[in-house]
């Protein structure tokens, strides 16, 4: 649900998609192609947790993760305000998807997924394996950030106009960076 309340996973560009054409339908059409992106793209990092965490010791996965975590905390502490996805606002669904798919690996939404994605990988005795339980992962973390993005973007949208970001928003980046950080000192001290 954070990725759905911060703006730079999709809700402010779908809801300025929908002032731009005067259009609460363009709101809701802009939905799909951003929960697509980010499906996308924490799919890649999915895909690879399980294909590393079959065949890498748990605890040696762990640790890469949490370093990894940290590592891309620290860039995007440093840098992460400097590289900005460049599309404008004349965009269609398929530009949109790709937008959606590259912010989110921007922001490591895939890196996120790995505390909860590598104990899926040595689950004995699970119908599907980790293939399906990775799967249902993914789209039950895209299902909840389409929610949220949706919810917002109405909101916004419907009765509180972009103004709420000068108003009173919190910079959702800073307590992403933190939380990144934070999730992966926690794995390699659980390690």
């Amino acid at each position: 649900m954070f990725h759905g309340l911060n703006p730079a996973m999709g809700w402010l560009f779908a809801v300025a998609l929908g002032l731009h054409r005067r259009s609460r339908r363009a709101v809701l059409l802009a939905l799909p192609p951003l929960a697509l992106g980010h499906a996308l793209a924490i799919g890649v990092v999915a895909a690879a947790a399980v294909a590393l965490g079959l065949r890498v010791d748990p605890v040696i996965a762990r640790v890469a993760a949490g370093g990894l975590l940290v590592g891309w905390a620290g860039y995007h502490w440093l840098y992460g305000h400097r590289h900005r996805v460049r599309i404008g606002m004349t965009v269609g669904a398929a530009g949109l998807a790709v937008w959606s798919f590259l912010m989110a690996t921007a922001h490591g939404a895939g890196l996120m997924l790995l505390p909860a994605l590598l104990p899926l990988c040595v689950m004995p005795g699970v119908a599907g394996g980790p293939v399906a339980l990775t799967l249902a992962a993914v789209a039950m973390h895209t299902a909840a950030m389409l929610a949220t993005t949706g919810a917002v973007a109405l909101l916004v949208y419907d009765w509180l106009g972009v103004g709420v970001l000068r108003r009173g928003w919190v910079n959702l980046d800073v307590v992403w960076t933190g939380v990144l950080a934070a999730t992966g000192v926690g794995l390699v001290v659980t390690a």
